[in-house]
Formats: C-alpha cells, structure tokens, sequence
C-alpha cells in the first residue's frame, strides 16, 4: 500500500489538533467527495453526535467529515469547527438558502489525563480540518489518541497510554479497505497475530501483565469507572455500498475490536463508523469486504498502542518493552 493507512482509500485526508500538555485532542476525516456512512455504536456508553441520521431509515445518505475527539461529551463541540471549514469550502447538504455540512463525531474520556478543563472545542476542530492531508496518517499519542489509555480494569492507577492508529489493505479486486482507530480501553490490548498483551493493565507484582480478561473471569474485582473508557473508529473502502451495507460493513468490522481488545465491557461506549463510495462503480463481496475490515481495524488497534509515547504518569507500550531490554 501507499501510505498503509486509511488515506490508501482515494478522497480522504486526516488531520490532528494535538495537545500534548492538557493531554488532550481530536482527529477529523476528511471525504473530498461526499461519502456513503453508517455506524454501530456497540458499547454502553457512548458518547456521539449526528448518528441517528445514518440509520438506513433516515432521509440524508451521504456525510462529509467524520470528526473524533477527546474532552469527553464537551469534545463534541469540535464538530462546530469542521462544520465552519466545510462551509467555507463551499462544502455540505444544499438547503438552496445555505449548504449544511454533515458531520458525525464520536468522544472518548481523556479528562483523567492532563488537565481536564481543556477540552477539543471548535477553534481545535477547524485547525484538525486545516492540518488535513493524505500523505499517511501520523499515529500514536496524536489528535483522539492524545490522552487514551488502556488496560483500565484495576483504575487508573495500573493502566497505560493508549494511541491513534491506522492500516489499509488492497484486495485482489483492486478496492481498498482502511482503518483509523482511537484505542481508550478497560480491556487490554492484544496482538491477534500472536494472542500476546501489548498493553494493558499492568499486574500490581510488577511483573508485565495482569491479563485483566482472566482476572474478571477467575473473580477478580474490576475498579473500571464507568463512562470513562471507549474505542472509537472508522473504517472505509472505495468500493460503492449502499446505506444499509455501508452499516453492515460497521458492524461487520466490529470483529477487529472483539481481536484487539480483551475483554469488552458495559464501561466501554465503542463506536465505529463505515464510509464507502457514494459514486455507482467499483462492486465487492459485502462479506469480503467486511473481514477486511475487521482486520485493518485490528491492526489499526495494535499500531495505535504501540506508536504510543508515555504521557502525564502513564507508561506506554514501546516503555515496557525497553524494561524487559
């Protein structure tokens, strides 16, 4: 692949507003054409803007900008940002008397990291929308991956610095299917090529891993707070979906989070959305392209975690692995 990341997928750009010191930030996804959406909001506690509309019931059927964000429920504000951008690029749903760009956006909880009064807010999502580019997606402790963390289940306290990552990957067909993930956890992170924790909660012996999917399972106790932990995503192809499939292939994807990250939990609000091209042209199996979704997504988890960098206490995978060195 070109870049192996989500800009493989032709009309999108990435952007980041990154905050490094208040531990904080937002990504948003660009569609240089407007794109067919769907979504699945698989966790418990989500957190999400303009969702609704891409049920397959609903009248608009295209959206132009997906935006994710840390700040919690008030990083839902950035999404004012890209929508300013947008418009001014002539951008968004023709109303006749004004355009209306359509701009769905997903949070995660990040205000136990850094200084949680500053939060994404429109100012931060108009400056992601200007950083846009398709030249490869810096990933790690970037943009909504700036302040995640995972492996959560024994508190903050044994949890590590979670990232933003992204994959692609080009069928025999010619479509290409890619990637971008937001990785905030309870569960840990694990490579599915190996089943081996890449991060996660760390054991109190101080001995690598706890394996928090076994502690739960053999009566362990969880201190996971509730609300404060999600995985969010977007997957994409330039294979032509209608609504309906552009959901199934959200759903289908879904596979990757189950692979990467072990145990889901109630305390998770994952959320994923599914772009494809809005233009009648290049057709794939639905069910093809949905396994490779589920593996891009899952490789998009891993990389996110392990491009990481420690960040306000928290250590980061690439740290543990110079310890046991």
């Amino acid at each position: 692949m070109k870049e192996d990341s989500i800009v493989d997928v032709p009309g999108l750009r990435v952007g980041h507003y990154t905050d490094t010191r208040a531990g904080t930030g937002c990504t948003v996804v660009l569609c240089d054409d407007s794109m067919v959406a769907g979504c699945l909001v698989a966790g418990g506690a989500p957190g999400t803007r303009e969702t609704a509309l891409l049920d397959s019931t609903c009248l608009v059927g295209e959206v132009h900008a997906l935006l994710l964000s840390g700040g919690s429920a008030f990083g839902l504000a950035a999404a004012d940002g890209v929508m300013r951008y947008l418009e001014e690029n002539g951008r968004g749903f023709d109303m006749k008397v004004a355009r209306v760009p359509i701009v769905p956006a997903a949070i995660l909880f990040d205000l136990g990291l850094g200084d949680p009064s500053v939060r994404p807010g429109p100012a931060e999502g108009y400056r992601a929308c200007q950083a846009a580019h398709s030249r490869g997606v810096e990933q790690g402790s970037v943009g909504a991956g700036t302040g995640a963390t995972v492996g959560k289940v024994l508190g903050s306290a044994r949890a590590m610095k979670g990232g933003l990552g992204s994959a692609s990957r080009r069928l025999p067909s010619g479509s290409t299917v890619g990637a971008l993930a937001a990785v905030n956890s309870v569960g840990d992170v694990v490579d599915p090529a190996t089943g081996a924790i890449v991060a996660g909660a760390r054991d109190p012996t101080g001995m690598g891993f706890l394996d928090s999917a076994r502690w739960l399972l053999e009566g362990g106790k969880s201190d996971a707070q509730a609300g404060a932990n999600t995985t969010i995503a977007v997957v994409a192809t330039d294979a032509h979906l209608t609504k309906a499939q552009a959901n199934r292939l959200a759903m289908l994807a879904s596979h990757g989070l189950a692979r990467a990250i072990r145990p889901a939990t109630l305390f998770d609000g994952d959320t994923i959305f599914a772009l494809a091209s809005a233009r009648p042209g290049m057709q794939e199996d639905l069910s093809l392209l949905g396994a490779a979704a589920a593996e891009v997504l899952s490789l998009a988890i891993v990389r996110g975690v392990l491009a990481a960098k420690g960040l306000h206490g928290y250590p980061a995978a690439s740290d543990m692995m110079s310890d046991e060195r």
